[in-house]
């Protein structure tokens, strides 16, 4: 596996070490350095694992008639290390091949997370999930989708990649409810909360300049 990328430069930082101290899919640094601080003095010396996964993409799936969103819901191990029910409400989103671009990834994840055909994609913006300790950098989109047929609950049915034994379920929310569930702080994948708290502000907007079709 190659190594990774080496940090930036930045003035006034000082890398004394950098060794990679796991090396599978995604490796994990130690990095020990000093930093020029606010006052002008340097700082100790600081040791961060730094893990290195990389960019990702993410897309919101709204149906701008029907007012409504598309979202997975799936088992998530962290989660349930966290305290929190694993089985998270999300937006599709996955990890950009080396080499690969955004809008490469938006369609993959897409097609595979949800199997609905996405028209029009706008840019909502990128992100870092967790800058402590983590360099994924996320970049989210709203993507115009026709919301499929559903059965009770909004259900629509199941999805994902045997290959990589996925286990996805595909439902539709009311724009409101989904909304209205990231305002209260029942949606607690971040990127999920991101992208409600955004369609929150501009839902009226994107309603009206994707009222015809494309």
């Amino acid at each position: 596996m190659p190594s990774p990328a080496p940090l930036p430069p930045w003035p006034g930082l000082i890398v004394d070490s950098d060794e990679t101290v796991w090396d599978g899919r995604f490796p994990i640094q130690r990095i020990r350095f000093r930093q020029r601080r606010f006052d002008g003095t340097m700082s100790a010396q600081r040791t961060w694992e730094l893990w290195r996964r990389g960019q990702a993409a993410a897309l919101l799936p709204y149906d701008p008639i029907a007012d409504v969103v598309v979202l997975i819901e799936q088992f998530r191990l962290p989660a349930l290390a966290a305290g929190v029910d694993p089985v998270m409400v999300e937006v599709p989103a996955g990890l950009c091949d080396p080499g690969e671009d955004v809008a490469t990834t938006l369609a993959r994840e897409t097609q595979e997370e949800l199997g609905v055909p996405t028209r029009r994609v706008l840019p909502i913006g990128n992100f870092l999930l967790t800058p402590g300790g983590c360099d994924e950098r996320v970049w989210l989109h709203v993507g115009e989708v026709t919301a499929p047929a559903t059965g009770p609950d909004g259900l629509v049915g199941l999805m994902g990649l045997e290959s990589e034994a996925e286990d996805i379920r595909v439902r539709v929310w009311p724009a409101t409810r989904a909304i209205d569930a990231a305002l209260e702080g029942r949606m607690l994948n971040s990127v999920t909360a991101i992208a409600l708290l955004w369609l929150a502000a501009k839902r009226p907007m994107l309603r009206a300049a994707w009222k015809d079709p494309e």
